[in-house]
């Protein structure tokens, strides 16, 4: 096969980025020869260097990303190209979600862990018949980037921990997932989504909803307005934590407490139920046991605001249990799902009849969505910028928070 450059390709160094990720999917699976001029695209001597260790043909073509969606690549997804993607952290949601779930991938496969336990290794390496050479530690991880084995690298860590493995995974040269939330702030998730572009590989974070068939109707709903505009929106997630030593409620561990677990599932709801960014919050916090919640917060109570005048209401809560989203719509409709935010047995209705869809497992059509995208060269629909305009509604709330339950611009 013979790449052809056209005479007046536009702006290389607006494309280079997305050009090196398809470079690298096409180097590990295609099984021809290409052309490759890598001073056209500027690439940067560690990417260089990648290309003449990497290579095992003379050559590779550096794919233009204006055929994103074409034949070419998307005969290259029909090809069977199967992502490995490791897990980093081999904790609850990890081991018990994710790692069953590439069990049922068709676009990826589980091909490597990082743990710092000793006997998650030997359990989970024997489980998932993963060899040796394949588990890393947190001291060795950086090796990770001479696995060619290993595509994707998928953080499943403690929150205060999503920023360093980000990073440290994206300059191994590997795709990226982090689990929500992104970071503990916005300036960290700009941090990750700068070093992922400049090291030309894919941001992603965990938002399994977005790939729910309930929620997705949703979101088609905000876009193509069956019933008008949205009038209302109401989203809550709650639920009683156990373990008072866990690491959710530690601040130098989770950043804060039920907000940052499960209250980004609330933002989310409300952002994609409008299809609009919200402009500006207001935050009120509670606690019951002062004791448990020390440090991060119990309850929380917000407000959004939205620019075609929309307020959403939401609460979120390690001391209670709900598990709702409910949208109205101008024209006398509504769109409910209860339970919302469990990692099964959702249920959706549109003006109090079923959507009808059947379950789905959340994590497997998460992981193969960004797997396609990574391929295709099509926004996932949860890239960084997703998980970094979550974290700007953060940081606001708890400025709101801080001044006592003060109406907060967001930025």
């Amino acid at each position: 096969m013979q790449v052809f450059f056209p005479d007046n390709p536009g702006n290389l160094s607006v494309y280079r980025e997305l050009i090196w990720i398809q470079v690298r999917s096409c180097l590990r699976d295609w099984g021809m020869n290409y052309i490759y001029n890598a001073s056209l695209f500027g690439l940067s001597d560690s990417r260089r260097q990648f290309l003449k260790t990497s290579a095992k043909s003379v050559g590779i073509a550096a794919l233009y990303p204006w055929f994103a969606g074409s034949n070419l690549i998307g005969a290259h997804h029909k090809s069977g190209k199967t992502f490995g993607i490791a897990l980093v952290g081999l904790g609850n949601y990890a081991m018990k979600q994710l790692a069953p779930a590439l069990q049922e991938t068709k676009n990826c496969k589980l091909t490597g862990l990082v743990t710092g336990t000793p006997e998650k290794k030997v359990k989970y390496g024997k489980e998932y018949g993963i060899p040796d050479s394949h588990i890393y530690n947190y001291d060795n991880f950086d090796e990770i980037a001479k696995n060619d084995d290993i595509d994707i690298v998928y953080v499943v860590l403690p929150n205060s921990m999503h920023k360093e493995y980000v990073i440290r995974a994206a300059k191994a040269g590997k795709h990226v997932i982090s689990e929500k939330p992104l970071g503990l702030n916005a300036a960290e998730c700009e941090e990750m989504i700068r070093v992922c572009k400049e090291e030309g590989v894919t941001l992603n974070v965990g938002y399994r909803l977005h790939y729910d068939p309930n929620h997705m109707e949703v979101i088609r709903m905000a876009k193509e307005k069956p019933f008008g505009d949205v009038a209302y929106v109401q989203s809550e997630f709650s639920f009683t934590i156990g373990d008072p030593t866990q690491w959710r409620l530690r601040k130098a561990l989770a950043g804060g407490g039920a907000v940052y677990d499960i209250g980004v599932y609330c933002i989310q709801a409300n952002r994609y139920a409008t299809g609009e960014e919200p402009i500006a919050i207001t935050a009120q916090e509670y606690k019951t046991d002062p004791v448990k919640f020390a440090e991060v917060d119990e309850t929380v109570c917000f407000q959004l605001e939205f620019p075609s005048g929309v307020v959403s209401n939401s609460t979120t809560s390690y001391n209670a249990r709900t598990n709702r989203l409910y949208v109205g719509y101008k024209n006398r409709g509504s769109a409910l799902i209860e339970p919302a935010y469990s990692y099964g047995g959702i249920k959706g209705s549109i003006n109090g009849e079923s959507m009808g869809h059947e379950p789905v497992n959340q994590q497997a059509h998460q992981m193969d969505g960004i797997c396609k995208s990574i391929v295709d060269g099509n926004d996932s629909g949860v890239s960084g910028t997703e998980g970094l305009l979550d974290m700007k509604v953060v940081d606001a709330l708890y400025k709101s928070l801080a001044a006592g339950g003060k109406r907060i611009k967001i930025s």
